[in-house]
Parts: structure tokens; sequence; C-alpha cells
């Protein structure tokens, strides 16, 4: 608490101090810009450890894109992907017209997946706010919804005790200087003024917000958008937040899409992916993700460190597709059990399997066999011994047979004992450790 309130007055005397130089352009303002963001990111790096802290506990979160482009739906970029013209758009937002608190449905899903915080769309590419605002009509309170969107989300996840995280997109399709920003400086002021003004929206008007997940940073560079202004900005209103990678800054964490790819150094970072193969609703989209996909890619974002994004793309109504609710309380059931395999990991040097994949917690092994393969499961070139074994869901207890070469878990049953993936716990005398170069070095081989 000490270190926010310190932070939030450094802040805010950085901004005085901004205020107080010139008119806009003027190279004390510059001055002054560079040294508000110099503090800006040294007050993240001093406070970051605190303020992630929660978000590396979390490890799986639930994305929600939802939007105008939901009433069409053919995917979140219908309007570019088919050029749509905007007098042919634009209607789409007073026929957008979700059920009244739709988002406590998403919030007790994600809830029940095992799923501690949430991120919705406040503006996506097409330009509209999910939220109430000043600075443009093209928004839920004054168009089909009636109401803030955004509010009824925030309110629905708090409900169900859950964090509370804002995608807002820098790419605009709606917005008239959207694209000449890149080429006019007139049209670049007003469009950076209209976009910092809707984020200083979003962080006074809905209390505490743990996420803010910038998209798409097109057409401008950090530079063009201020970034450095609008961090220092975010972070004046709202001390405890985490800010990602999008405004083309550093932020806290980086966000790979639609793979996971573990961050290097330390760094922490999130993969988002979707449940099918769009982000917003396509009604036409059948290539749902398995529980067991879903299962599998938790476990290897956990065992390198980082968290899992997944998203739903609810229906117009605010229904979500029954397609993503069984998946998720498959998924729920599984978290029951194994949940605390995913939440209190630890980085994990064991990955190497052709049936199961691994989590550590300390010096506890966990390996999930998504391919059961019945009577024995064996890990090639396991360096720790390994004092005890069981099945996770069943306490039932293993035996093993371990050289300097395998470790062979046998006496299993014929059929899984979990569903989608079945746990064993294998508790080891240190932590555990892999060498498969060492078996295939140093074990035995035949004559010829």
């Amino acid at each position: 608490m000490e270190s926010s309130i310190t932070r939030r007055n450094m802040l805010k005397g950085a901004g005085a101090s901004l205020a107080s130089f010139g008119l806009p352009g003027s190279s004390f303002q510059q001055a002054a810009t560079q040294t508000a963001a110099q503090s800006t990111a040294s007050a993240q790096d001093q406070t970051r450890t605190q303020r992630m802290q929660w978000w590396h506990a979390a490890k799986f979160g639930m994305f929600i894109h939802f939007g105008v482009y939901s009433t069409i739906s053919r995917h979140e970029w219908v309007m570019e992907n088919e050029a749509i013209p905007m007098n042919q758009y634009v209607p789409h937002a007073v026929t957008f017209k979700p059920v009244s608190n739709s988002p406590r449905a998403w919030a007790q899903l994600a809830k029940r997946a095992g799923m501690k915080y949430m991120v919705m769309t406040t503006k996506h590419h097409e330009g509209f706010c999910n939220f109430d605002t000043k600075l443009t009509t093209y928004c839920a309170p004054k168009q089909g919804p009636g109401r803030d969107m955004v509010r009824e989300y925030v309110e629905a996840a708090r409900a169900e005790g859950l964090r509370v995280g804002f995608y807002y997109s820098l790419m605009d399709w709606h917005h008239p200087d959207g694209a000449q920003c890149a080429t006019d400086e007139a049209a670049r002021r007003r469009f950076v003024d209209y976009t910092h003004g809707l984020i200083r929206e979003l962080m006074t008007n809905y209390g505490k917000v743990d996420v803010l997940w910038y998209d798409v940073a097109w057409p401008l560079d950090a530079n063009g958008w201020e970034s450095e202004r609008m961090n220092l900005m975010v972070f004046e209103l709202q001390p405890e937040i985490i800010v990602n990678n999008r405004n083309k800054l550093p932020g806290d964490f980086s966000t790979p899409e639609q793979e996971i790819v573990a961050a290097t150094n330390g760094r922490a970072w999130e993969s988002c992916m979707t449940l099918n193969d769009s982000w917003g609703y396509q009604r036409a989209d059948d290539d749902w993700k398995s529980s067991r996909t879903i299962v599998r890619n938790l476990i290897q974002c956990a065992c390198d460190g980082g968290n899992y994004l997944l998203n739903i793309g609810p229906k117009p109504d605010g229904s979500i597709p029954e397609e993503s609710v069984r998946v998720l309380i498959e998924v729920g059931a599984w978290m029951s059990t194994n949940g605390e395999t995913i939440y209190k990991s630890d980085l994990c040097q064991v990955r190497r399997s052709n049936y199961a994949s691994f989590t550590r917690t300390g010096n506890t092994l966990y390996m999930h066999v998504h391919f059961w393969p019945g009577e024995y499961v064996a890990i090639s070139g396991l360096q720790t011994k390994v004092k005890a074994a069981h099945l996770l869901k069943t306490g039932a207890e293993l035996k093993f047979t371990q050289d300097e070469f395998q470790t062979k878990f046998v006496g299993l049953p014929d059929q899984p004992p979990d569903f989608p993936v079945t746990t064993i716990a294998i508790e080891c005398e240190s932590e555990p450790a892999q060498n498969t170069d060492f078996v295939r070095i140093n074990k035995p081989r035949d004559g010829v």
C-alpha cells in the first residue's frame, strides 16, 4: 500500500510538471513528457513484482470479444475482410441488443472453468464503444443495447470474485482520422486526443481495473500514439493496473497470439487463443477445440511460466455458444481436481514424452497423461530420485521402478481414471530434471 501511494503521488507530480510547461509541441513540453515518461517507467519497474503477483497466481483467464460484429455473425474482422461500406455496417449498431445482464453468464462460466480473471473488448477495431462515453454517439448506451455493457461486465466479474480487464483496440475503422492520422498531423492530433480521452474514461468510471489490454497499434508507432504519455495517464488513474505490450511499449507482459511461445529472460507472458478459429461470433465456424486440447494448452503455458487467456465470442444476444459452454464445463471439472497443479506451478524443466506433459510444484512433478496407454507409463532420463507416486484423481498409490535411464510406473488401470487428462503426482527428492541426451548417449546398445 505504501508503494502505491508513493507511486501515485510521484505520477501526479510528474503530470503537474507536464501541465506547467508551454503549449503542445513546445520543446518545454516535449522535455516534460520525456521526464514524466521516464518517471512512469521507473515506477512500473519498481512496483511490477507486486502488481503482477495476483496475475502470476491466476494462470487462467477468459477473453471476451463482443460488439456490433457479433450481430453479423461472420467474424470480428468482417467489416474489413468483406469491405462492408460504412453506411451498411453502422446500422447494425441499432440491431445490437444483447439480453440484460448477459455478462453474468460469462462470469459464472469463467469461474466454473477455473478462470481467475476476465478481459472484455471495450472497443474493437470496428470503433464501437461498449461503454458510456461523452466522445462519440457510436457507443452502447446510445445505440442498440441502450446501456453500458462494460459496466454490466464489470459488475458481473466482481460478483464472481474475478479480476477485471479491459481490452482496447487502438486501431479504429470507424473514426474519420483512423487512417489519415498516419500522414496528416492535424488528423493525428485529433485521433490521439480522442483515443486518450476514451482510455481516460475507462480508467476513471469503473472503479479498480486490473488489466489494460491494448491491441493493434496500426497505423502509428509509440511516438505517434504518444504511448508514454498514454501510460503515464493510465498509471496516474490506476496505480495497481498491469498493461500489455501492444501500444508499442514493453508494458508488463508479452502477448503471443494463437500460439504458445514462452518469453525469455524471465519476462511475463500470456498466450491468448480462441476456442474455434474466430474471436468474435461466427456462426459457420465449427472448428472447436476439444477440452483435451484446452487442458494441454493450459498445462504447456503453466509449465513455461505463462498464463492462458482463452476466448469466447458470445452470440448477438449475449449468450455463449453451446460448444463453448460444453468445453469449458469439462475443463472446469478437470480443474476442480487438478487445478493446484496449474495455479501453484513453478517453471518445469521436464517436458519430453509422447503421451504426457508436465508441471511442477517444488519437488513434486505432475505427469499429465493425455493419451492413456494403460498398464504403465515411463519417463526417460529423469535425473531425480522418486520417493512415491499416486493418481491425483483417486489417490491410488503407484508402484514404480527407476534406474539412471528410465522411471516406470506400473499397475495402471486399463481406462484413464480422469477426463480428459489423467494426472500422476510424483514426489521427488529434489527438483525434478530430465536429460534424454544422457539416455541417448549412454544407454547400452546391441551388437550388429
